[in-house]
């Protein structure tokens, strides 16, 4: 026989946040899914960057790039500017870096 017990169903409801911001963090969690684009936050991480830049670094065409970054975009992890016909890229707040380097501590334990 199943035994539920009420006060901790009630506590754990009234911690719960709403559907929509769920949805919200599962979309930056299905951006730390793809290796690719775990390099292309590393990099960001480091140094404001643009595509053909990214591209070298990580031997990828100017192409797969751009397309990872604007999933990254999409989803405000990543800012651009800019500057004449050369757009940089950037991580958009050290947040995402806290959430990668403990994913990554974890791993290492």
């Amino acid at each position: 026989m199943n035994w539920i017990d009420p006060e901790a169903v009630e506590k754990c409801r009234a911690a719960m946040i709403s559907e929509n911001d769920y949805d919200d963090m599962s979309l930056i969690f299905d951006m730390f899914s793809d290796s690719t684009r775990l390099k292309i936050m590393s990099a960001l991480f480091t140094s404001e960057l643009c595509v053909s830049d990214l591209a070298a670094l990580l031997e990828m065409s100017t192409s797969a790039v751009s397309h990872q970054l604007a999933s990254l975009k999409k989803t405000k992890l990543v800012r651009s500017r800019k500057i004449g016909k050369n757009v940089f890229y950037s991580m958009a707040d050290e947040h995402i870096e806290n959430i990668y380097r403990m994913a990554y501590e974890h791993i290492k334990e």
